[in-house]
């Protein structure tokens, strides 16, 4: 069987297979993802767009694509099914050993090929995923080039020479206008909380409006009067794509609102917060992804197991001389997973609390938002 596809690594390394989903050429941060579970989440978290992904769970596509929705959930409701993470996935491709055309799934209502060709994705299939893999962490993160096995390879090293990764990633996936989204009726009084979308989950909105919050989504960009003016109770920075010194207005933003709301990042909000209080970040080698990342709570002593994503972290050292205090760390590598200011009613995680996919173990911290708010407002 003759190969129709292949990656070629800015390292100069080719990888031939086998195309799924768009027959387009693209050019890519390479990364991987070590999740067991949850291509479809994976596939639509807008946190991967520009990334080409390398799953190290050999068999992908087996269960198929799903589009149920929960109870009470309409397209009109702003809340999409419990499958995907966005309407529109932008993740630039997948890279899988083994892929799975025919789903055994009686949720399943599309192979992932289709929706990858629905949504312009690339995919490749049929390589040596374990080798790759190994090479990004030896080598790091880099630009990796998908496309027909029919380029040369002096072709294609050009075009990675002449092709950058952009740096829009979140204002191409940040909402456009204001989204209102209310909870249940049942729930009276309910708070209110801002959201910057960054490249939201929709499981954050899912995990806020379940706990009877009601929620402003706003864009990236919008500015703090902006937020004010919408009166809410609290303030939450989203997860996104990208380097978070690509979006000094949102980090204006949110320094702005120091001590005026409290506030809640997550992921890139996470990194957002810590650079508008004066910290610093950096990227990692290979970044993390996957959902059995350890945790250690510094206050309680706890263990969490935590899904992440993300290529950039928080420089402790520089967190000397902020208000903000480090709460969490990660067991693998000492990186910084949360820091907290209590006097100002602001924390944030590194890790997704939300998973989609993953373990449920951080869930508590969307209550430990609530009762800051609750307090703050008496």
């Amino acid at each position: 069987m003759e190969y129709t596809k292949k990656l070629i690594l800015e390292t100069g390394e080719e990888y031939f297979g086998f195309s799924f989903g768009a027959e387009k050429d693209s050019v890519c941060e390479l990364v991987f993802n070590t999740s067991m579970a949850g291509y479809q989440e994976i596939l639509s978290d807008p946190s991967y767009t520009y990334q080409a992904v390398v799953m190290t769970y050999p068999l992908i596509g087996n269960y198929g694509m799903c589009e149920d929705r929960n109870e009470g959930q309409t397209p009109e409701s702003g809340i999409v099914c419990s499958d995907y993470e966005c309407r529109t996935p932008s993740i630039g491709a997948f890279i899988v050993r083994e892929y799975n055309d025919e789903p055994s799934n009686f949720r399943s209502v599309n192979t992932l090929s289709e929706i990858m060709k629905k949504f312009d994705i690339p995919g490749i299939y049929g390589i040596d995923t374990r080798k790759l893999t190994r090479c990004i962490r030896d080598k790091g993160s880099m630009k990796v080039l998908i496309c027909s096995a029919s380029i040369s390879h002096e072709e294609g090293m050009e075009i990675l020479k002449n092709t950058g990764i952009p740096t829009d990633a979140v204002s191409k996936v940040s909402r456009k206008q204001v989204q209102s989204i209310q909870c249940e009726a049942s729930v009276e009084n309910p708070l209110h909380v801002v959201c910057i979308d960054c490249g939201m989950k929709e499981n954050i909105v899912r995990s806020f409006i379940k706990r009877g919050v009601s929620l402003d989504i706003v864009p990236w960009n919008t500015d703090a009067e902006t937020i004010l003016s919408l009166k809410p109770d609290g303030l939450f920075i989203s997860n996104g794509p990208g380097d978070p010194t690509d979006v000094p207005e949102t980090i204006a933003t949110v320094k702005a609102l120091i001590g005026r709301l409290p506030i809640f990042g997550i992921c890139l909000g996470h990194q957002i917060i810590s650079l508008a209080y004066g910290a610093k970040t950096y990227k990692l080698k290979f970044g993390h992804r996957g959902g059995n990342h350890p945790v250690r709570n510094q206050r309680s002593g706890k263990i969490e197991i935590t899904s992440q994503n993300h290529s950039y972290a928080v420089d402790s050292k520089s967190l000397e001389g902020t208000s903000l205090e480090a709460t969490h760390i990660n067991l693998l590598d000492n990186t910084i997973e949360g820091v907290s200011c209590e006097k100002d009613g602001v924390f944030s995680v590194q890790y997704h609390p939300e998973s989609a996919p993953g373990p449920m173990d951080s869930a508590y911290l969307f209550e430990q938002f609530i009762d800051i708010m609750n307090k703050r407002g008496k």
